[in-house]
Formats: C-alpha cells, sequence, structure tokens
C-alpha cells in the first residue's frame, strides 16, 4: 500500500458496512502508523486493484508476537462493487504463499459471530480455514469471537 492509496482503502472500508464507527477509527489509526512508519514491523497492510488501476480491497497482516511461524490476518475488505470476483481470494492466496514462503506454518482469523459476518465465515471455511475456537460474548453480549486456522507443511 502506498500514501495514494490510503484514502481509496479507507473510503472502501467504510462502504462495506461492516465496521463499527469505533473500527473505523483503528482501521484509519493503522493505515496513518503504516505509511507514516515504514519501520513498524508489527503488520503489514497490502492492496488489489482491479484492471483499471483502482484500489478495490485490502489486507493488514503480521507475524503473531512470541510465535514461530504463526501469523494473523487481522483486517481485510472488498468494495462492495467488487465484491464476488475474487478479490478477497486473490488477497488471501497472496497471503498464503508469502507465508509458506517465508516458512509459516499457520495463519489465524478472527471475525465475529453477528448475522452480517455469515458471508465473511463462509468465505474462510470455503478457502480451508477450520473453526478452531469459538468465545461467546467476546465483543459484546450476544456476539461472538471466531477464530480460524490453516495449517501449511504440518499436521494438524
Amino acid at each position: 500500500m502506498t500514501q495514494e492509496d490510503g484514502e481509496a482503502v479507507l473510503s472502501l472500508i467504510e462502504k462495506t458496512a461492516m465496521f463499527t464507527p469505533v473500527e473505523l477509527s483503528v482501521a484509519r489509526e493503522l493505515i496513518d502508523i503504516y505509511l507514516g512508519n515504514p519501520q513498524q514491523k508489527d503488520y503489514d497492510i497490502v492492496v488489489v486493484e482491479n484492471a483499471e488501476g483502482q484500489v478495490v480491497g485490502y489486507m493488514a497482516y503480521g507475524s503473531t508476537p512470541l510465535t514461530e511461524g504463526a501469523y494473523d490476518l487481522y483486517w481485510m475488505a472488498v468494495a462492495p462493487n467488487q465484491q464476488g470476483r475474487g478479490y478477497g481470494k486473490e488477497l488471501v492466496l497472496w497471503l498464503e504463499k508469502k507465508v509458506t514462503d517465508a516458512g509459516g506454518r499457520l495463519i489465524l482469523i478472527e471475525t465475529s459471530s453477528q448475522p452480517k459476518y455469515e458471508g465473511t465465515r463462509r468465505f474462510y471455511l470455503g478457502l480451508g480455514y477450520r473453526e478452531v475456537s469459538r468465545i461467546r460474548d467476546f465483543y459484546r453480549p450476544g456476539d461472538d469471537r471466531i477464530s480460524y486456522a490453516k495449517y501449511f507443511g504440518m499436521k494438524e
């Protein structure tokens, strides 16, 4: 992601209507830190563009602190008018290759149990991720945190 991509990414995040105002604020903060402090190593942000060169999706990921070969996919979004065209899958497959090329063994993804995330959960399951944990009422009463994982180069 470049400086020029920042506003496009924020715009597509807002248009998804999947993020709360607090989450939007955090996304903006993370993007600002990523673009303003390239020395930080906590996470990376990448974008995917359509054939016309427009940013249509983004993903924030990083190696999980204090682990060997584990990575977190922290945030991901695809512009609503571009969903279903393979951009999300392209981002995840890109990350899987990056992780395996680096000798990584595991990608973790966390999401909400809210009904609006049903498509998101099906998306990850369709890419071979498995639900590995659920913490009831984590985000708020009635909103569980669901964790998905995919292992590489080892038995689960």
